[in-house]
């Protein structure tokens, strides 16, 4: 039987990790640990901007030979940036596997930024800043955490500011990537039906070499932790015909042991299912919103639990007495034995359906492996859940989901 997933760290510190499955489409990623976080003052936006400026050249293609070479055999390839990570992602036919390890490797290690194509998607990123504004339901997930990491690089918005993105350089972006863009920086991660020999082999021949040594590993800045912050109730006039709200507050991080059992509490609040408590309770006894979720985001040594929804302005105080009720209940009355147990299996169905996607699996794989060296089998994540009791649950949510800690944002019209 395959095992469910290798690891390796070649000599330069590349980690590489790989998970057989059998698909006819091979997904693969490089992950860089850089992201907002890790920008300087008067840098703000630059991880995104750098992420746009990898494709628009290199020391051996142009904008229009990068795009195409994995186009032209039906691949796709993308890259996105987080607060945390850069991601280069291409998913293509498995013998097509080679071309894009390749390809990652030269856009990662050899781009050159030319500033007539800088100049060029500065005002796309710009016109990407404009059309967020556009969209109160995403933009108030951002406004929310830049009130509750005030101060702190993960205040700041993925995007930069349309000012902060006017005065970005080309040799900003490369001074960044030669200090960050580094192989014991990366991870990289392939996710299909080839053989963990074959990704081994091309990982070695195309990212073995590279590296400048330039910044090692223990010369990397240190991230500082956000600090504690008090609770925030705040409203902001949009010009927009629906009212935004959300409630929220800090929540363990990925390397905090209380993740898994908020990651649940948040599942059974608001998750995905159309079962879960604000919904039942929220939309469809009361119908007052279309849609309401609660999240657990992590970041290496912080988390954010969430709860967003939209109605209209004369459902706000109600609904907001509704949530905090829900919240309360979390607080304060244990799950019964079937409850627990509907909990469990609905998180680990969950789980089970991510699992059947190669680009959920890759991303799950590369991250943990990131953040903690290693990375715990399906079997290990399954017994965890399991082994999960009420009184964690109530434990969790008392620590963290407490009134006393909670802070709320709404986008009001004017």
């Amino acid at each position: 039987m395959n095992k469910e997933f290798h690891t390796h760290v070649l000599p330069n510190g590349l980690r590489v990790i790989f998970a057989p499955m059998e698909r006819a489409v091979t997904h693969c990623a490089l992950m860089v640990q850089a992201g907002t976080r890790d920008e300087g003052d008067g840098e703000w936006g630059l991880a995104h901007f750098i992420e746009h400026a990898l494709f628009k050249g290199t020391d051996k293609r142009k904008a229009f030979h990068i795009l195409n070479r994995m186009e032209s055999v039906g691949g796709e390839i993308n890259a996105f940036t987080s607060k945390e990570d850069t991601w280069i992602t291409s998913s293509q036919r498995n013998k097509d596997t080679e071309r894009a390890i390749e390809l990652l490797a030269d856009i990662a290690f050899c781009s050159t930024f030319p500033s007539m194509e800088l100049d060029k998607e500065r005002e796309v990123i710009l016109d990407e800043i404009s059309g967020l504004k556009d969209q109160p339901g995403e933009l108030i997930f951002e406004a929310f955490e830049s009130h509750l990491f005030h101060g702190h690089p993960l205040s700041r918005s993925i995007l930069g500011t349309s000012e902060s993105v006017q005065h970005l350089t080309g040799g900003q972006a490369k001074k960044f990537v030669q200090t960050f863009y580094q192989p014991h920086n990366m991870v990289l991660g392939v996710v299909g039906d080839v053989s963990w020999k074959q990704v081994l082999g091309w990982t070695e021949r195309w990212m073995g070499a590279s590296g400048s040594g330039i910044t090692p590993k223990e010369d990397l800045q240190a991230r500082p932790s956000p600090p504690e912050m008090a609770p925030f109730h705040l409203s902001e006039a949009k010009g927009i015909h629906q009212s935004h709200f959300m409630w929220g507050t800090r929540a363990p991080g990925a390397k905090d042991s209380d993740r898994l059992a908020m990651t649940m509490v948040a599942n059974l609040l608001g998750g995905p299912a159309m079962n879960c408590r604000l919904n039942l309770n929220i939309r469809e006894r009361h119908g007052m919103v279309y849609h309401i979720e609660a999240n657990h985001v992590l970041y290496e040594d912080a988390g954010v639990f969430n709860v967003y929804c939209g109605t209209d302005a004369k459902h706000h105080t109600k609904v907001d007495r509704l949530v905090r009720k829900e919240l309360a209940v979390m607080r304060n009355k244990a799950l019964g034995v079937r409850q627990l147990h509907e909990a469990k299996q609905q998180l680990l169905g969950q789980i089970a359906l991510g699992h059947d996607h190669g680009g959920t699996v890759l991303s799950g794989l590369v991250k943990a492996f990131a953040v903690h060296n290693h990375v715990e089998t399906l079997d290990t994540l399954v017994k965890a859940i399991e082994s999960m009791t009420s009184s964690d649950l109530l434990e969790v949510s008392n620590k963290w989901l407490g009134e006393e800690c909670m802070s709320s944002l709404t986008f009001i019209t004017p």
